[in-house]
């Protein structure tokens, strides 16, 4: 079984090197990949990827996941 990384599509992060996913996770008492899978609209789960709130704003908001 591989195990995904977790990564934002555009600039690579994890969300563990966000600090606005690590901020997020602790106030809800998880881990900040466990917060992106749980509460990240881009969060794409058969891929891993979501969109870093950084690089969202930076390609144009889209609609839909990474």
């Amino acid at each position: 079984m591989t195990i995904m990384t977790i990564k934002c599509k555009i600039c690579g992060r994890t969300p563990d090197e966000i600090p606005e996913y690590i901020n997020a996770a602790k106030e809800e008492n998880t881990t900040p990949a466990k917060y992106v899978k749980m509460y990240e609209g881009t969060f794409n789960p058969s891929t891993g990827k979501f969109y870093c709130t950084e690089c969202y704003i930076k390609i144009g908001i889209p609609l839909g996941t990474a």
